[in-house]
């Protein structure tokens, strides 16, 4: 069983809503490369970006769609001179709690208005421009792993605002390019969640974790931290240990691995993205400041990787 980890405010106000339904998670292959995933180098976008210390929208940000729920920014990316901000596809969504399958899962359309809420405490306009969940519904997809674990989407920036972009992920900084060969058992993960249930203290959200293998035939990912995605923490990026953009945050996973999260693949999300939300050819932005697992700030306990021998893929 696992859980969507998107804070509901907007539906039942000061209460969370998570919805809750079964996952069946396929026996763990190695993931393929996808060389149509692409990154892009902050240099060379048209825009370029705002310096690290004061952007006011970058990875981490939260998001707040309408009739959906509140979530944790991922990366960013572009395509063309269009900048966007990425998002879980549940994000939008407004079924049944027990709605997790994209493929057949209520959400908001397309066009509907996102709240990109800064880190200066303004809050900027975004457009929900692609839903890997509206997608899938209109191509009627039927593979049962991209139903399962293709859960992203994007919100557009308005252009007035993009000067105030970085791509960099706050503490650890990246991403550094797109991870395209999945996750072995033990790989360390690094990641930042911004939940309103934090209160604004964002020392609270860097952690570090390890990873559990690969599901779905790549498609997912599971991940031990040593405090688990909280709701509203939904969407949030992942790194590996290069730095690399793994994936973004999806389910709380109470079963089998109790506790842990699963992790949507950001490789395998794009380039469906690529080939059917007629956005172009859509890039992961990179980062304009270098990886480090070790950020100034964070306490070590929080960049301790969970006790114990790694586990063993999800089956």
């Amino acid at each position: 069983m696992s859980v969507r980890r998107r804070w509901a405010s907007a539906a039942v106000g000061a209460a969370g809503v998570i919805a809750l339904g079964a996952l069946t998670a396929p026996a763990a292959t190695a993931a393929t490369a996808l060389p149509s995933a692409r990154a892009v180098p902050a240099a060379t976008t048209a825009s370029g970006w705002a310096p690290a210390a004061s952007a006011a929208i970058h990875p981490g940000v939260v998001t707040e769609t309408a009739g959906g729920g509140s979530c944790t920014a991922n990366f960013v990316f572009t395509s063309g001179d269009r900048t966007f901000i990425g998002q879980a596809g549940h994000c939008g969504g407004t079924g049944a709690e027990t709605e997790t399958n994209g493929c057949t899962s209520a959400s908001v359309p397309l066009g509907t208005a996102v709240t990109i809420k800064g880190s200066d405490g303004r809050a900027r306009k975004g457009t929900l421009v692609y839903s890997s969940w509206l997608t899938m519904q209109q191509l009627r997809e039927t593979d049962p792993d991209t139903c399962a674990f293709n859960d992203f989407g994007l919100v557009e920036i308005d252009r007035a605002d993009v000067a105030d972009v970085n791509p960099s992920l706050p503490f650890f900084g990246g991403p550094q390019g797109i991870d395209t060969d999945g996750m072995q058992p033990g790989e360390t993960v690094f990641s930042y969640g911004n939940s309103p249930l934090r209160a604004g203290i964002s020392t609270l959200g860097p952690k570090v974790g390890i990873s559990a293998g690969d599901i779905g035939h790549g498609h997912g990912h599971v991940v031990y931290t040593l405090t688990p995605g909280i709701p509203g923490d939904s969407g949030s990026a992942y790194l590996d240990g290069s730095g690399d953009a793994v994936g973004l945050l999806s389910t709380l996973n109470l079963a089998p691995l109790p506790v842990s999260n699963g992790v949507a693949d950001l490789a395998k999300a794009l380039v469906y993205a690529n080939a059917n939300g007629g956005l172009g050819d859509i890039e992961l932005a990179l980062g304009t400041e270098p990886f480090t697992a070790t950020p100034v700030g964070v306490p070590l306990i929080a960049l301790a990787t969970p006790a114990g021998p790694p586990l063993p893929p999800v089956s």
